[in-house]
């Protein structure tokens, strides 16, 4: 490849002759306009700046849109600015976190309502998550009292 600076012909990011950057090039073989030399005006360094940008910008939406088509987001949603968020991934705001606290602390109907969402009565996952932790505690819960329903039993056992 031939040197925009000097002429000569050299490989590599800079040239080995002056130092100056090589021009990039893709896969098809085509050369990308080459970075200013210090000589340059300040319009034609803007004007390269401009470029590139809009070169780097074109490239980021391409991989976004890539990523949102691999995923099944409609980008009619990402226009509007709110995302496409699929059911089964919707998040829970701060007051259904405590809505479901509540629910799952009344005694009959919480607890079964707490196995049903834990097991999979539900396709939001995190809803199911917060049931499965929510049911984790009621465990630790229980166990605790039973070791300490045993401790005190077993003491108000001796002292009779």
């Amino acid at each position: 490849m031939k040197c925009p600076n000097c002429g000569s012909e050299s490989s590599g990011k800079f040239c080995i002759y002056c130092g100056s950057p090589m021009p990039k090039q893709d896969s098809a073989g085509q050369n990308f306009q080459t970075p200013p030399d210090n000589n340059s005006t300040s319009w034609q360094q803007n004007d390269y700046r401009q470029q590139n940008s809009y070169q780097q910008t074109r490239q980021q939406d391409s991989y976004q849109q890539d990523f949102r088509q691999a995923n099944g987001y409609s980008q009619a949603s990402y226009s509007t600015g709110t995302p496409d968020v699929p059911p089964e991934y919707r998040p829970i705001s701060m007051w259904g976190y405590f809505g479901y606290e509540i629910l799952f602390s009344i005694p009959c109907v919480g607890l079964i309502l707490l196995l049903i969402f834990s097991f999979g009565g539900t396709q939001n996952i995190n809803l199911r998550n917060f049931a499965r932790s929510y049911f984790c505690l009621l465990i630790i819960a229980v166990i605790l009292f039973l070791i300490l329903a045993g401790i005190t039993g077993g003491i108000a056992f001796l002292r009779f």
